[in-house]
């Protein structure tokens, strides 16, 4: 076991952004997916990634293709169904839906060769991020539970970015940190509103199933986090926002490079709130300097609850 970190990101999409620049259109393809952002994130914060992906069809054969051009490692199980897609036209300001899909599920076999791939990369690991699909229905939760039992078993830290049936799953399974959204806790019925007391409430009862830290992400508020006895809101550097998504699964990336290197709770806090902030002041989703990050990183103010 390393201080590297295997991201599971078992059906990553490929995406396509039409963008107007002067006076001609920009077209934009990348492979996409929360855990594609998240390994990015990690990468630049200098610590060793481990992708495992399913990949399918056409564009599954463009995002392998586009996947060879990122800094970190990739293990990828081929699959007869195609990878999901979108196509966006942003050339007003807006995020206009040209056409997309969210792949079809991945069948049996595809899931159990997922999970032997993803698992031997996590036993390699100190710490394993579990990302969820594009679309919900593409990935069965099972596969979720198993994957983090198996792992969390075997001494890896397992940290979940998940909502809905798939956070349900790694529960039953075992997971050390979870960084959920107001949004989904809301949505999920975990809490009864968006107040402060009762998303601390909704991370209390996470605490209350074996979870080791919380951490709750609040739009443009401070995030909250509970952990060690300790309840507090975590407050990000004041900086303009240029593209508000992909902030969350920085601040996931920046937690995870921190426990992969063993730092303390109150450092990953403060990494994850710098990588978070710094990614809604660019284009490009899970980007940034690391340099920029540890620079940050003084500027975030945690206080107690």
């Amino acid at each position: 076991m390393t201080d590297r970190v295997m991201v599971f990101a078992p059906a990553p999409i490929l995406t396509v952004t039409i963008e107007q620049h002067h006076n001609a259109p920009n077209l934009h393809v990348h492979p996409g997916g929360q855990g594609v952002w998240q390994a990015r994130m990690i990468t630049a914060l200098g610590v060793p990634v481990s992708l495992c992906v399913a990949l399918g069809g056409e564009p599954g054969f463009l995002v392998e293709a586009l996947l060879e051009a990122e800094e970190f490692d990739v293990r990828t199980v081929s699959r007869r169904a195609a990878t999901g897609w979108y196509v966006h036209d942003r050339r007003d300001g807006e995020r206009d839906t040209v056409a997309e899909h969210p792949g079809e599920p991945l069948e049996r076999h595809d899931l159990d060769e997922l999970h032997n791939v993803a698992l031997t990369e996590g036993l390699r690991s100190s710490v394993a991020v579990l990302s969820g699909p594009h679309g919900p229905s593409v990935v069965d939760p099972a596969l979720y539970e198993r994957l983090a039992a198996d792992l969390t078993a075997n001494g890896v830290r397992v940290v979940a970015d998940l909502s809905g049936d798939h956070l349900t799953a790694v529960l039953e399974g075992g997971v050390a940190f979870v960084k959920v959204s107001h949004e989904e806790l809301v949505g999920d019925g975990l809490a009864q509103d968006d107040s402060v007391d009762a998303l601390l409430g909704a991370g209390r009862a996470l605490l209350e199933r074996g979870v080791e830290a919380v951490l709750i992400s609040r739009a443009g508020d401070a995030a909250l986090a509970l952990y060690d006895g300790h309840e507090c809101e975590v407050h990000p550097p004041p900086l303009r926002v240029n593209e508000h998504r992909g902030a969350g699964d920085s601040m996931t990336a920046g937690v995870a490079s921190v426990l992969a290197r063993g730092g303390s709770m109150e450092e990953a806090l403060r990494t994850g709130s710098a990588a978070g902030a710094l990614n809604v002041t660019r284009h490009g989703l899970g980007t940034g300097r690391g340099e920029a990050v540890r620079e940050l990183m003084s500027r975030v103010r945690i206080e107690p609850r």
